[in-house]
């Protein structure tokens, strides 16, 4: 071939994709919204931000809701004691889990949060099935988020006095419409949700501030009010350990008031930031994100604590139990018995859309944070990037679980408490350990009480309600089962976004195109003796393989780096050794970049690459076996069943020759 008619070869090669059988419409409309994969670049030119406080709105219809069913749950534990169990929460809340995700923002500022903090400190195999335990621990929560809230809905909408009197008994048949319908407009597309979530908000506090202020107002001017209370304080006795006690005991069950913080955490990107550089802007999203946090924090503080006295104070105890008016409603059946019907219809229509819209922001944690993990592992089918593929998923075990729970509030207060314990142990664990590694000593020792407290709370609530723990168990095996069946029906595919070859690299191929107009490649393994090793490869290669007598040779090298990473950016360099021209690249498994450079060669320069290989000695399952955990084994018959499935056309399909035996 001419030098002066070489092919240009570019910098990058986009992967090749086999077109196959076009997808029909109903296929291209659900694969139409895919979710970015995890990491800066995601998110840093491509979210639309806000200022912070129309973020904590968002954040809010989750935190802030908790509100519409928390003070029942809390006296359901606590009883009289029930105020002293929710300063135990807010205590907890601004000295322990406030400080330690202004720590996690800062140290995830994209919004993956505990759990990504946590794969950093565990590589390879260990970090991805550990990720996997805690997004099983993740879609619990939030997965009972939706379900828990619109059963709460349903609660209000059924307990209106102005409710037409056959939907009475109906509230597993009306929560699964309300899970449908949630379901439908994530299938539409879910835009503008700050927008819709500021009013909501702001409506829904105001509601509440004044049935509380009214509570507040009777309890201190209605006669035998707080007497009424006082007595029930001191029936349980009047020492400081039978006060104190029933209150450690029954606050773990009420850490549903703290399930805003990681979703803070991870509405990140859409916090507006202000900077010339990229630093800059970064360290300005990290400050309005703890702005954000505080602010949530310290509303919702005032909130629960005002509540529970009210509700606590005001409210029959009979009236909190199952079946009572009470129940689930608490602050609903203070605004229709001290404030009236009318404005009480007010409070449950607030509730119900506030409770609904607090399913979606679960239901957007889902869809973003599991897809950008599972698939980029590997673990889940290409379409799980997909949105609407996963809103119907996410939506059938919706309706699964609220049918398993006949839509009962209290009944699933456990399995929403033990997902949201689990993150926050797991992010108590991250901060200890970065504290630890900061040789920050108060800080670790802070973080590492915190979490004795939460892991406390968590193994009360699990003996509490164990049933918390078998829905997360079960999701947990559910993730672990679908994603190693998921890898190893993946194994053959390409995993390869790009190839990118470097100056080097693109001047060997252009040269050795040069030379006789074809592409010829040995594959090899480093050697210690490098010089001798390549002669004596290309000399053990052409003595058993058809590599034409003359024909110019490449290497080609693969260093297996973190076999349990899957799709990224292949880079190929060139490197001269002894006059010998190697093309290298690192990747977590070398069948897979071994097809993915030689496809990308033969798109980068027209012609047909041939690769030369030798069998490779012993058991072919142990060869498997270890080219699944880790990304080497007998490679040739891989690579070519890469590339079978990657190029239908077997002329154009590069030449795979082995030999040896």
């Amino acid at each position: 071939m001419d030098s002066a008619n070489a092919p240009v070869i570019p910098e990058s090669v986009p992967r090749p994709i086999h077109v196959g059988a076009q997808p029909n419409s109903l296929t291209r409309w659900l694969l139409q919204h895919r979710v970015q994969p995890v990491g800066p670049e995601s998110t840093e030119n491509t979210a639309t931000t806000h200022s912070w406080w129309k973020v904590m709105c968002l954040t809010g219809v989750d935190y802030f809701s908790t509100l519409s069913y928390l003070p029942g749950i809390a006296f359901l534990a606590a009883g009289a004691l029930s105020p002293l169990a929710t300063l135990l929460i807010v205590a907890l809340t601004l000295l322990g889990m406030l400080p330690m995700y202004h720590r996690v923002a800062k140290e995830s500022p994209h919004g993956q949060g505990s759990v990504a903090m946590l794969e950093r400190l565990l590589p390879f195999w260990r970090g991805k099935f550990f990720v996997l335990v805690l997004l099983g621990f993740v879609a619990t929560s939030w997965i009972i988020t939706i379900t828990l809230s619109s059963a709460d809905a349903t609660v209000h909408l059924l307990e209106n006095p102005y409710v037409p009197a056959f939907l009475e008994g109906q509230a597993v048949t009306i929560t699964i419409v309300l899970l449908l319908v949630l379901g439908g407009v994530f299938l539409l597309g879910f835009t503008e949700a700050v927008r819709v979530a500021i009013p909501l908000v702001a409506v829904y506090l105001l509601l509440n501030g004044i049935v509380i202020g009214v509570g507040l107002y009777d309890v201190f001017t209605e006669s035998g009010a707080l007497a009424g209370w006082t007595d029930a304080l001191m029936s349980r006795g009047g020492s400081f350990g039978d006060i104190i006690g029933p209150a450690l005991i029954a606050f773990p069950l009420l850490v549903l008031g703290l399930s805003g913080f990681e979703t803070g955490v991870s509405m990140m990107p859409l916090v507006a930031s202000k900077g010339k550089t990229r630093e800059e802007r970064l360290a300005s999203r990290i400050r309005n994100t703890r702005k954000l946090l505080t602010a949530a924090a310290v509303i919702m503080s005032v909130y629960l604590l005002t509540s529970s006295f009210v509700t606590t104070v005001l409210i029959p105890a009979d009236a909190f139990q199952d079946g009572g008016e009470a129940s689930g409603r608490a602050l609903a059946y203070l605004a229709h018995e001290r404030v009236g019907n009318t404005f009480g219809t007010a409070y449950d229509i607030s509730s119900i859309l506030i409770l609904w819209f607090a399913g979606a922001s679960a239901m957007a944690g889902l869809i973003n944070i599991v897809p950008r993990y599972l698939p980029a592992y590997g673990m889940a089918p290409d379409w799980s990037r997909a949105v609407r593929p996963v809103v119907l998923v996410y939506t059938g075990i919706s309706i699964l679980i609220t049918i398993g729970f006949n839509a009962d509030v209290n009944a699933q207060a456990g399995a929403y408490a033990t997902g949201i314990l689990a993150m926050m142990v797991s992010g108590a664990v991250a901060v200890t350990i970065s504290a630890a590694r900061r040789r920050q000593r108060r800080a670790a020792m802070a973080f590492s009480a915190l979490t004795v407290v939460l892991l406390y709370a968590l193994g009360a609530n699990i003996l509490e309600k164990p049933d918390g723990i078998m829905i997360s168990a079960f999701f947990i095996a559910g993730i672990i089962v679908v994603s190693l069946v998921s890898r190893v029906s993946r194994t053959t595919e390409l995993r390869v976004e790009h190839v990118e070859f470097d100056e080097a690299a693109r001047r060997f191929i252009s040269d050795s195109l040069v030379f006789d107009g074809a592409l010829n490649v040995i594959a090899n393994r480093p050697q210690a003796d490098e010089e001798a090793g390549y002669a004596a490869k290309e000399a053990e290669q052409r003595g058993m393989n058809p590599v034409p007598g003359a024909a110019d040779v490449l290497f080609l090298e693969v260093d297996v780096v973190d076999p349990s990473g899957f799709s990224e950016t292949l880079r190929v360099r060139g490197v001269e050794i002894a006059g010998y021209r190697v093309l290298r690249a690192e990747s977590p498994a070398a069948p897979n970049a071994i097809a993915a450079m030689l496809l990308a060669m033969r798109d980068a320069s027209g012609v047909r690459p041939h690769a030369y290989f030798e069998w490779s000695e012993g058991n072919p399952l142990g060869h498997l076996l270890r080219y699944l955990l880790l990304g080497i084994g007998d490679t040739a018959p891989v690579v070519r069943e890469i590339l079978r499935k990657s190029e239908s056309d077997p002329s154009r399909r590069p030449g795979i020759h082995v030999g040896g035996g």
